[in-house]
């Protein structure tokens, strides 16, 4: 719930059930073992299509038994528009100070070059600033932030799927890279209790990203 709003009147409020966690956590292996037998290949952007295709799918399962209870549960509201703006201001500045920590994550680096190929920008940035964003927002913001609210309270709903959000990056040094970013994006959902400025920040942030390994190598 955002720090600056009366819980008493504010009735929009409806917390994620832990089962709602369970289903996905039983989803997101289900639906894997379906889909990944058809991939045409093993192609990295191919594999994290697949990825997060299977991890939107997941979250659908999820909340399908919430029904319309599902959109306010996941966060998806409108915001001041002061918000997203700042995100996406926050996200780019963390973006810039945290690339001159000379860090270089190996997956980054396999992905960076699969954009640079002719043909493959487009697609990276759907999947990697549209879709990658999208899931990983209602994953770790949307369901995650929201059962841990409601278990708890917002604040260890904001650090605890921060740091969530960051380990899954797995890499070391892509976990250092992304901690940051998802405080700031745990912050914005805090503050507006809605998904939709991290998520918006998300997007800008990982465009911005291929643009630039793209167009400007040397940033």
């Amino acid at each position: 719930m955002p720090t600056d709003v009366n819980p008493l009147i504010y009735k929009d409020y409806r917390p994620v059930p832990w089962w709602s966690l369970a289903i996905f956590l039983a989803a997101l292996p289900a639906i894997g073992f379906g889909v990944v037998p058809f991939l045409p290949d093993r192609e990295m952007m191919t594999v994290l299509g697949a990825f997060f295709v299977i991890g939107f799918l997941a979250v659908i399962v999820a909340v399908a038994p919430l029904g319309w209870a599902a959109i306010p549960a996941l966060g998806l509201r409108p915001a001041n528009w002061k918000y997203p703006v700042f995100g996406v201001l926050g996200t780019l500045a963390l973006s810039i100070g945290v690339s001159q920590f000379g860090l270089e994550p190996q997956g980054m680096k396999q992905v960076i070059e699969i954009v640079r190929e002719p043909k493959q920008l487009a697609i990276s940035l759907l999947l990697l600033a549209v879709l990658a964003p999208l899931v990983e927002e209602l994953v770790f913001r949307g369901l995650l932030y929201g059962w841990i609210a409601g278990r708890w309270n917002s604040l260890a709903a904001w650090l605890i799927s921060s740091l969530v959000f960051a380990a899954a990056h797995v890499e070391p040094a892509h976990v250092i890279l992304v901690l940051p970013l998802g405080l700031l994006f745990g912050w914005l959902r805090r503050r507006t209790d809605s998904l939709l400025p991290s998520l918006f920040a998300h997007i800008l942030n990982n465009g911005f990203a291929l643009l630039a390994a793209v167009y400007l190598p040397g940033l």
